[in-house]
């Protein structure tokens, strides 16, 4: 009894349907995040974050950043903004701690060439 209250089918024999005789589509297919995307990004963030480590985990999400951005254009993946803001964060970070230990190593230097041998006794 419910087959009499149905719309009729569909002449094409080859297109799906479902109860309704509406087309069928399936839902679309979304890429996959690359994960060194994720893990640049990551690694960006603790490199600013982190001190003293701060200049390694940023030569390492440098280099993973660089990586994943190849990924995503050879195999058309997602996460191409995590991948520039890992590149991004890892930069400053590199920098920071950059600049922090050349900043460190030029007092020391001028230090020593003080010829005061009490110099860092105050500290």
């Amino acid at each position: 009894m419910s087959d009499l209250y149905k719309e009729p089918r569909s002449s094409d024999p080859y297109q799906e349907t479902n109860d309704y005789n509406a087309p069928f589509s399936p839902p679309p297919v979304v890429p996959p995040t690359n994960s060194k995307a994720v893990a640049s990004m990551v690694l960006g963030i603790l490199s600013v974050v982190i001190p003293y480590i701060g200049l390694i985990i940023g030569i390492v999400g440098i280099i993973l950043s660089s990586l994943s951005l190849k990924e995503i254009n050879r195999h058309g993946e997602q996460g191409r903004g995590m991948a520039i803001a890992g590149l991004v964060c890892s930069i400053i970070g590199t920098l920071i701690y950059t600049l922090i230990i050349i900043f460190i190593v030029i007092v020391f230097i001028v230090a020593a060439s003080s010829g005061d041998p009490d110099i860092f006794s105050d500290i």
